[in-house]
């Protein structure tokens, strides 16, 4: 399985961008996929998941509300949009593929199989 990240830049204080994650080889519709990222200096940490079904997400409280994970059609690719972004949402975006379980959004970056390269995204002030 190979994930191609893309749609990061350069963006104002309370812009949007949308991220793609294309996930190709034996990918199949009922896995879960997830967004984390890693700011300067900082852990990688969680932002988003659907579960295979599609029916579950999760978010982090920092940017519920403001971003959205999508996956039209059970398609092998998810995007995040991001709305009124913030400094504080620089980063590096990776997404991932968790492939052991339908019903899960999991917010644990242990649960997850599969990484792509990532996508910077960079929210001037």
């Amino acid at each position: 399985v190979q994930l191609q990240a893309s749609g990061g830049g350069l963006v104002q204080t309370g812009g949007s961008l949308r991220l793609s994650c294309e996930a190709s080889g034996p990918v199949f519709s009922w896995y879960a996929m997830g967004w984390f990222r890693r700011a300067p200096g900082k852990e990688r940490s969680f932002v988003a998941a659907m579960s295979g079904s599609g029916r579950s997400t999760t978010y982090s409280d920092s940017v519920k509300g403001r971003f959205t994970i999508s996956r039209p059609n059970a398609e092998n690719t998810v995007y995040l949009q991001m709305n009124s972004l913030k400094p504080e949402d620089t980063a590096i975006y990776y997404c991932a593929v968790d492939e052991a379980n339908y019903n899960r959004a999991s917010s644990r970056s242990a649960d997850y199989t599969y990484w792509g390269q990532g996508t910077l995204v960079t929210v001037s002030s």
